[in-house]
């Protein structure tokens, strides 16, 4: 119930980053929901392929579609001045709750099908970072998560700890959920940035 909850949130999160790049580069209703979907799924779809769970497990997932749809929805309609302050203010930890629980889930399904730590790296960075690099090329953006910042790093080091025999009670993967949502934060907050060099 907890980690419904978890995901619930994230659904929400992703679904609107994506509405909100969107209505930033005037896509129209239809565009709107296509980038907030690919946002919120996107990253789960990319997971399916490379650790072979069946494409079609996406359907399951109906009451978060419904979720990300209504989320997409409101996002549209509101005024733009609640929407600017209220990103403004709590985006960013939402988005953080979202990389975490979308990581965590990602690397929990590789390890349940007896892949290595490397898959379970790889499925966490792709579920909690893939929708936001799909929206932002179908946005024709430069993807914001391979820029420099400290992003998918966290996710990585959930699905490292997950694909190494972390426990998995609700207890310390709770921990590591806090923990992922805390170093996402802090990092944000005191500007980490990956090392990167310029060839001009």
């Amino acid at each position: 119930m907890t980690f419904e909850i978890l995901n619930i949130i994230g659904t929400i999160a992703f679904a609107a980053s994506g509405a909100l790049v969107a209505l930033e580069e005037e896509f129209d209703f239809l565009g709107v929901i296509v980038l907030g979907l690919a946002t919120a799924f996107g990253g789960g779809i990319v997971r399916n392929l490379l650790i072979g769970v069946p494409i079609p497990s996406i359907w399951e997932q109906d009451k978060l579609i419904m979720v990300a749809i209504g989320t997409i929805l409101i996002l549209f309609v509101l005024p733009a001045g609640w929407i600017n302050y209220y990103w403004e203010k709590w985006g960013s930890f939402f988005d953080a709750i979202g990389l975490s629980a979308f990581a965590i889930q990602g690397a929990l399904y590789a390890e349940s099908m007896g892949l290595p730590f490397i898959a379970a790296m790889v499925a966490a960075a792709m579920t909690g970072t893939g929708g936001g690099i799909i929206r932002d090329l179908l946005a024709r953006r430069k993807p914001t998560v391979l820029q420099k910042e400290v992003y998918a790093v966290w996710a990585m080091m959930a699905g490292l700890l997950i694909g190494l025999g972390y426990p998995q009670g609700l207890t310390p993967l709770m921990i590591l959920f806090g923990s992922i949502v805390f170093l996402r934060m802090l990092s944000l907050k005191l500007g980490w940035k990956l090392p990167y060099r310029s060839l001009s």
